[in-house]
């Protein structure tokens, strides 16, 4: 662990003394004690005791978004950067001092950043098999997350976060940002609404990976890489660079033991806003048929009212396409269009449903945090959209279908789809207890 002598967490702060105290006196877990610069005399600018105490956990590509953003935000203070990568964790808190930032902790532990009393919030931008590990543990000591997507590996880790959300009281934030866009509300809105009529099909474009490479090009672990703790809770495996790395196009994304490949990938967005559209965010499909199973041409998911979901079916003109009885929405990111055409204008009125608004995913996050209100994505929602994900994965893994009771959330007659529900962890990288 390297920390600067001025780092906040060495010497007590107003804020740390109020939330540790009452902590102790009471044994709950509190919320961050924001005392509001105007109530110290100052308008104009934030205090520190006012700022939001911030630890990044996982600093690759994913995360240089998130740490520029919350950073620079006046209410925000980085307190700790996290990362096994010896270079990518130099690299952050290199960019974090050229903001003019000091004193933050920098660590390749997870558990000194959650440790941490002066950090409120942690962001959790590792691969997808350390996101529930992180999360859970965090929310156990009374930090709020940001966890990026899809929130977890299994439904075994799925079921823990909701849990723990809902047990801690902690704000929890889905980084399903495609919520917080106008063109992806318009459309939900439009068929929330029923704008388009009944909804009879919906296509999502999700593209493909190519498959991990049957034999891998075998080297020395890198100085400065605690590979080991990389993998974690996975089974060991020797070194490769492709394995390891960071690559929107592959890499670690390539494998089942790190990810959910595609479906993890952009289903993680792209089924987020059906289920949104449709206004299901507390349930979900029924069944789950493979690409390939009796001739089957595309993976396909449908729900109880027969709505069927494809991925990757064509003609598709966007990322989404809605299809229903008298029209059709389509939209990606930056665009929508709709059939009529007319239709993207339409103005709701005070009787039409509206959606969760949010414009900013992270601001969003720390609105929260300040309210103690959900977020547009907390565990509950992660957790209904993570369902598809990995019902979805490992459907198109034993090439089998998967009935699934969405209301007692358990698999229908297919033990093997029961048995891939959770997945053994390696000693030393258990779950924590909720």
């Amino acid at each position: 662990m390297v920390m600067n002598p001025s780092t906040p967490s060495s010497s007590p702060t107003r804020r740390r003394f109020l939330r540790t105290s009452f902590a102790a006196a009471t044994g709950a877990v509190v919320a961050p004690n924001i005392v509001r610069s105007q109530t110290l005399g100052d308008k104009d600018k934030e205090s520190a005791n006012s700022r939001i105490g911030i630890g990044f956990v996982g600093m690759g590509l994913i995360s240089g978004g998130h740490l520029g953003t919350f950073s620079g935000m006046k209410d925000c203070q980085p307190i700790a950067v996290c990362d096994v990568k010896k270079w990518q964790l130099d690299k952050a808190a290199g960019n974090l001092e050229k903001k003019g930032h000091k004193g933050f902790l920098k660590t390749d532990k997870f558990e000194e950043v959650i440790a941490n009393p002066d950090v409120d919030a942690v962001i959790v931008t590792t691969p997808d098999h350390w996101h529930a590990g992180v999360a859970l543990a965090a929310m156990k000591a009374g930090k709020d997350v940001y966890v990026e997507k899809p929130m977890t590996l299994t439904m075994e880790e799925s079921f823990l976060m909701r849990e723990a959300e809902k047990k801690y009281g902690r704000i929890v934030q889905v980084g399903t940002q495609q919520r917080s866009s106008t063109h992806f509300r318009i459309a939900a809105n439009l068929v929330r609404n029923g704008k388009i009529g009944e909804i009879k099909e919906i296509y999502a474009q999700l593209g493909f990976f190519r498959p991990a490479p049957e034999k891998e090009d075998v080297k020395p672990v890198p100085e400065g890489f605690d590979y080991d703790r990389w993998l974690g809770p996975t089974p060991f495996y020797d070194y490769s660079d492709h394995r390891v790395q960071g690559n929107y196009g592959g890499g670690w994304r390539c494998y089942w033991d790190y990810g959910s490949r595609k479906f993890g990938d952009w289903g993680a967005h792209h089924f987020d806003i059906i289920q949104w559209a449709l206004g299901r965010d507390d349930t979900g499909p029924v069944e789950f048929i493979p690409k390939g199973f009796e001739g089957a041409e595309w993976h396909q998911f449908k729900y109880e009212d027969g709505i069927t979901v494809y991925r990757d079916r064509k003609p598709s003109p966007a990322m989404i396409r809605f299809i229903g009885t008298e029209g059709e929405v389509h939209v990606s990111r930056g665009k929508i269009a709709t059939e009529p055409k007319e239709l993207v204008r339409y103005q709701l009125t005070d009787e039409d449903v509206k959606v969760y608004e949010s414009n900013n995913h992270r601001q969003n996050f720390i609105d929260s945090i300040k309210t103690r209100k959900p977020t547009i994505c907390p565990a509950t929602v992660g957790h209904r959209t993570g369902t598809i994900c990995l019902l979805s994965g490992i459907a198109e893994r034993t090439l089998k279908p998967i009935k699934w009771d969405p209301k007692a959330e358990k698999v229908i007659g297919n033990e093997l789809a029961t048995s891939m529900l959770k997945r053994e962890r390696r000693k030393g990288y258990e779950l924590p207890k909720i």
